[in-house]
């Protein structure tokens, strides 16, 4: 085992959120950076996300996500920041000491003054789901296919049925058809899309492949190769209804059926978990209940669009370097609280002797037309903001000004609804 080497900042997770935590703390001064990524390059998911959308907000150009993740590792490479690859991180303890092991090092602890956890997501799998049927070969997550498709150049299936209508499975209908796959239908277990209205209409409008809503896979049939499945629609319970069942011939059965942030070196650490989104409890510089521990990107709450992800970890970034100078202390919270039609809201404590604008992200229960978004704090509206539509698949903000915090008190109670 190597000796302990001492960091100012341990960055754990090497893809965009992680590039941009560890970039924005070495732009606000921390010199001494530890950037470690368990693949064997930088980039994370990316690198098998090849068809574009990315970085429209942040950017302001449309690129395609190795691209994106090109444009950071670029700028990681021109700072000093000591980048880990190939390399597993196996614990986070509460003296922020950072256990991580690889071929060439050995096992390795990192100590450091701050970690920013940046670990991502990964998909819900069929074990999830219980579906019965068979087990035959055919079925695989979303981002399984993609990555035959896109970084292996093999081709999953020829008759495929999805099952889910998040953003990975809307993109994989359409990157199936374009590779000459018949994609017989994408069902949704919800009433809404769990997906972007604009991936809705480019991957599967344009294509003509329907979207079954309050639809599911109830049976798998097949012995070495998926022969087919059943579907069902689904009650106001979400429970299948029989005399609905349906029988589609495929080979391929794709799951896109959620994601679920990669927390289990969080939980080692002891840093409590938020019921909703699965990822840490935060303030607005996205530093846990464990100070000078912070967590950004999808391993905090799941990202529709990666240029959010990079704002965030921005926050993350500025948020420990304020942590390293030890500007941190002291604070006293307020924790915003959920309205009508809201889920979650992240962050879900707010220092308000920072007296800065916040910005509370959150994700409503279901679809709304024509509604407003309200902001009250003490029974008073601070802001009311008319949007045209909001639905589950996309990401939310309202924005607090930090002339508000100046006549806050740690009783004071803000709140997010949906008026409609």
């Amino acid at each position: 085992m190597n000796e302990r080497m001492t960091y100012d900042l341990v960055v754990v997770g090497g893809g965009p959120a992680g590039m941009a935590a560890a970039l924005k703390a070495r732009e606000c001064g921390v010199e001494n950076i530890a950037l470690i990524e368990r693949a064997s390059e930088l980039g994370g998911i990316l690198e098998q996300c090849i068809h574009t959308g990315f970085g429209l907000t942040y950017f302001g150009q449309e690129l395609s996500g190795p691209e994106y993740a090109d444009r950071f590792i670029k700028l990681v490479d021109k700072t000093d920041i000591r980048v880990f690859t190939d390399t597993m991180v196996t614990d986070v303890s509460p003296e922020k000491v950072v256990t991580c092991v690889n071929k060439k090092d050995g096992l390795m602890k990192l100590q450091a003054k701050a970690v920013i956890l940046a670990m991502g997501c990964r998909e819900r799998p069929r074990g999830a789901l219980n579906i019965v049927g068979t087990r035959p070969a055919g079925v695989m997550t979303a981002g399984t296919a993609q990555k035959y498709v896109n970084l292996d150049g093999y081709m999953p299936g020829k008759k495929v049925v999805i099952l889910g209508s998040g953003d990975i499975g809307l993109i994989m209908a359409r990157r199936m058809t374009l590779e000459g796959a018949e994609v017989k239908m994408v069902c949704e277990l919800m009433p809404f899309s769990g997906g972007l209205t604009r991936n809705i209409v480019q991957c599967l409008n344009d294509f003509d492949i329907p979207l079954k809503l309050s639809t599911t896979v109830v049976k798998v049939y097949g012995d070495q190769r998926v022969t087919g499945v059943d579907i069902a629609r689904v009650d106001e319970k979400l429970q299948p209804i029989p005399e609905t069942i349906e029988h589609v011939e495929c080979d391929t059965l794709m799951l896109s059926v959620g994601l679920i942030p990669e927390n289990e070196l969080t939980v080692g650490a002891g840093i409590p978990l938020d019921r909703v989104t699965r990822g840490a409890v935060v303030d607005e510089l996205r530093q846990t209940e464990m100070p000078g521990v912070f967590a950004c990107g999808n391993v905090l709450q799941v990202h529709d669009l990666v240029d959010f992800v990079t704002m965030e970890s921005q926050i993350a970034g500025e948020g420990a370097a304020r942590y390293i100078r030890g500007e941190l202390s002291d604070p006293e919270y307020i924790r915003p609280e959920t309205g009508f039609g809201v889920r979650y809201i992240v962050p879900q404590k707010i220092n308000i002797k920072d007296k800065k604008d916040v910005k509370l992200y959150f994700r409503v229960g279901a679809i709304y037309n024509n509604p407003r978004v309200v902001l009250e704090c003490d029974g008073q509206v601070l802001s009311s903001k008319k949007k045209i539509k909001v639905a589950p698949g996309e990401m939310e903000d309202v924005l607090i000004p930090a002339s508000v915090f100046d006549s806050l008190t740690p009783e004071s109670r803000i709140t997010v609804r949906v008026e409609v």
